[in-house]
């Protein structure tokens, strides 16, 4: 459990007890977010996907990884960018791991959290240099791979032939495979398009573990 932190919205001046949100480093360990007590809290006005990460390393091996950086809403509307400190600002390296531990998964809340479940997913499976895609996806959010582009759909429409083509026609000019992670499910036509296609498909449920759809998506994770 990581210490909690007080932290005031410079809006309006509400105080905020704070604690950042524990990942599982690949030894197992939880790592969370060093927050700094020192720096006041900032509104978040626009949205970068390299500043909505952070480098942190595992106290338990010294692995580097990287996780969201922490954020709290405010009843007042505003959403805070935490501060962090004694965090590395470059981006970990992508060794492959010679065993890997059982896939612990986040709980998803918000559209943000399901982005981060099939980041985390993707890094488990062994792409470590997951960001965010610069490809403007249909709906939901893009993420690219050394590789492999995916998409994360956080809708409640159940995705259609249309999109599995459309992030299959945008990996194939990246020369890239692809993968589809949905909350809602696929209609029937979709997973055929899917199969046909080679598209692995995830839905994830609420616990933030993706769940394989088809034989690609059962492949991909074995």
């Amino acid at each position: 459990m990581s210490e909690s932190v007080s932290v005031r919205c410079p809006v309006c001046r509400r105080a905020h007890l704070f604690a950042a949100q524990c990942y599982p480093c690949a030894c197992g360990a939880p790592v969370a977010p060093p927050l700094d007590p020192g720096a006041a809290a900032a509104p978040v006005t626009q949205r970068s996907w390299d500043e909505e990460w952070v480098t942190v390393r595992c106290a338990v091996c010294d692995r580097p990884a990287q996780w969201p950086r922490p954020e709290l809403g405010c009843p007042c509307g505003t959403v805070l960018r935490i501060p962090v400190a004694g965090v590395d600002d470059a981006a970990p390296a992508s060794p492959a791991e010679p065993a890997r531990p059982a896939f612990q998964p986040v709980t998803i809340r918000t559209a943000r959290d399901a982005v981060t479940a099939a980041a985390l997913y993707l890094r488990w499976l062994g792409h470590r240099d997951v960001r965010r895609a610069e490809l403007r996806a249909p709906s939901g959010v893009a993420l690219a791979a050394s590789g492999l582009l995916a998409q994360v759909d956080p809708t409640v429409r159940p995705a259609e032939p249309r999109d599995v083509e459309c992030l299959w026609l945008a990996a194939m000019t990246e020369s890239a495979a692809c993968v589809y992670f949905t909350l809602a499910g696929y209609t029937d036509e979709a997973r055929a398009r899917a199969d046909c296609l080679g598209v692995p498909l995830f839905v994830l449920d609420l616990t933030g573990t993706p769940q394989p759809v088809n034989d690609h998506a059962d492949a991909l994770t074995a």
